[in-house]
């Protein structure tokens, strides 16, 4: 999984988004928070509701096709495809991390 040499709390975020939510929960810090559509969900349990929420809506692979660094922000661009509209399709993944966890995520379509 790590073919891009990805920093290891990224690493294990695109494992565990094909697991569950708590696999996702446990790669944040305990105060992260995650942008994505608009909304913002702070902390393990709100981390853990998005992602639950949004495997039950769609199934849906990520494969890391890129890694940029812009300062503290590693910014992955991954090909998803599933059962969405537009599959397949890139969207940009902006992390900031804290002591070995995800504090930040922002997800770009």
């Amino acid at each position: 999984m790590n073919e891009l040499d990805l920093p290891e709390p990224i690493a294990h975020y695109f494992e565990a988004d094909g697991q569950d939510g708590q696999a996702v929960a446990r790669c944040f810090t305990k105060g992260g928070v995650v942008l994505d559509e608009g909304k913002t969900h702070s902390g393990h349990a709100a981390i853990e509701a998005w992602k639950t929420e949004s495997s039950a809506k769609y199934s849906y692979t990520a494969k890391p096709r890129t890694l940029e660094t812009q300062g503290r922000r590693y910014i992955v661009t991954s090909q998803v495809s599933g059962n969405f509209p537009g599959s397949p399709l890139d969207l940009r993944c902006a992390f900031i991390l804290e002591r070995g966890k995800i504090a930040s995520l922002e997800v770009v379509p």
